[in-house]
């Protein structure tokens, strides 16, 4: 068993050092792209949210 988590961890290092790694600029980017993807799903959904809301007050009353 010791020799399989011996293999194991040698295996993940060298596919670690076959990753092509993103820049700090591809980083900076595909972070602020997400950030901004969210707020704007965020925004979307509140959205919809609201006007179903509305929709359910003014059939309740």
């Amino acid at each position: 068993m010791n020799d399989r988590v011996k293999n194991f961890i040698q295996e993940s290092r060298q596919e670690l050092k076959r990753v092509n790694w993103p820049t700090k600029q591809e980083t900076a980017r595909y972070t602020i792209f997400v950030a901004l993807f969210s707020i704007g799903v965020a925004a979307f959904l509140g959205i919809l949210d609201f006007i179903f809301m509305q929709i359910l007050e003014k059939s309740i009353l």
